[in-house]
C-alpha cells in the first residue's frame, strides 16, 4: 500500500472580504433617539403617549403622501425606491484596503505573466464592477474605450440612486402639507359640535395630531432616508472609481508599487501627524535657544 502523506500542507492566507453587509446602527439608533426625545418631552410636559396616537391621522398622512408620490414619480422609480429602503437600515461596506490588495495582486501577476493570465481569475472576483472592468481589459479593450464604458456605468448607477432618493425627498415635501389637510379635516368635524365646549377643545387637540405626524415622518424618516441613500451611492461610486483606476493602471503596465501609491489616494487618512500649535512651536523654539 502506498503511504499517505500525513504532512499538513501550508495554507494560503485567506483574502480579506471585499464587501460586507451589516445593520446600520446609526439609522436604527437615530430613530430610537429621535422618537424617545419627542415622546420624553411630551411626557415631561404632562402629556401622554396616547395624546398623539391616532390611527385616522396616520392613515390620512401616510395614504395621502403615498398617493401624491405615486402621481409624481413613475412606477419604475417607486419600485427602485422601495428596493433602496434596505440601504437606509443595512450598510454594505466596500473595504478599500482589501480592494487595493486584490488589485495589486492582479497587477503583480499581470506584470509577470502578461494580462492574459488574469483570465483564469475572473470567475473568482466577487465584485461585479471589478470583474467586468478586468474582463474588458483581458479581452484587449482599448484604454479610452474601457474608461468610457465603465464611467458610463458609474454615471447610470448614480442617476438611478439619485432618482430613488428623490422619491423620498418628494414624500418629505408632501407629508407636512398632507398633515395640515388632515388637521383641517379634523377641525371641520369639530366645528359641527360647537354646542359642547369641552368636546371642541379635545377635538382641536386631536385634529392637530395629523400635522404632528406629517412633520415628524418628513423630518425623522423621509428626508434623512434620502440623504442616507445619496451617501451610500457616493461611497460606492468612490470605491468603484478606485477599482477602475487600478484596472486601467494594470492595462497601462504600471509598476505594482506605483499602482499602490496611486490607489492609496482613495483611502481615508489614518494616523496623520498633527501639526503643532503656534504657541507650542514658540515654546519649543525658546527651549532650543541655549542660555547665555
Amino acid at each position: 500500500m502506498a503511504e499517505t502523506n500525513t504532512e499538513a500542507q501550508p495554507k494560503t492566507p485567506a483574502k480579506p472580504k471585499l464587501r460586507s453587509a451589516r445593520p446600520d446602527i446609526a439609522s436604527i439608533l437615530g430613530l430610537v433617539v429621535a422618537l424617545g426625545g419627542i415622546m420624553g418631552g411630551l411626557v415631561l410636559e404632562g402629556g401622554k403617549v396616547s395624546d398623539v396616537t391616532q390611527v385616522t391621522a396616520a392613515i390620512i398622512v401616510l395614504g395621502g403622501t403615498l398617493g401624491a408620490v405615486m402621481v409624481t414619480s413613475p412606477m419604475s422609480a417607486l419600485i427602485g425606491a422601495a428596493k433602496s429602503l434596505k440601504k437606509v437600515f443595512f450598510e454594505e461596506t466596500v473595504h478599500l484596503e482589501a480592494a487595493v490588495e486584490e488589485i495589486i495582486g492582479y497587477a503583480t501577476k499581470a506584470r509577470k505573466s502578461s494580462i492574459i493570465s488574469l483570465e483564469e481569475d475572473l470567475d473568482k472576483i466577487v465584485d461585479p464592477f471589478l470583474r467586468k472592468a478586468l474582463s474588458l481589459a483581458v479581452d484587449g479593450t482599448d484604454l479610452k474605450e474601457l474608461r468610457a464604458m465603465m464611467e458610463m456605468e458609474l454615471d447610470q448607477a448614480e442617476k438611478h440612486a439619485e432618482a430613488d432618493a428623490k422619491v423620498y425627498e418628494a414624500a418629505g415635501g408632501y407629508s407636512p402639507t398632507i398633515g395640515i389637510i388632515g388637521a383641517v379635516m379634523g377641525l371641520i368635524q369639530v366645528m359641527k359640535h360647537l354646542e359642547n365646549i369641552e368636546e371642541v377643545g379635545r377635538g382641536i387637540a386631536v385634529a392637530f395630531v395629523a400635522t404632528v405626524y406629517g412633520v415628524a415622518v418628513a423630518n425623522l424618516f423621509f428626508l434623512p432616508a434620502a440623504s442616507k441613500i445619496k451617501a451610500r451611492i457616493h461611497s460606492d461610486v468612490s470605491a468603484k472609481e478606485l477599482m477602475l483606476e487600478g484596472v486601467i493602471s494594470i492595462l497601462e503596465g504600471m509598476n505594482p508599487k506605483l499602482i499602490r501609491v496611486k490607489l492609496e489616494a482613495f483611502l481615508p487618512e489614518k494616523g496623520a501627524p498633527k501639526k503643532p500649535k503656534k504657541g507650542a512651536e514658540g515654546a519649543q523654539a525658546s527651549q532650543a535657544v541655549p542660555a547665555a
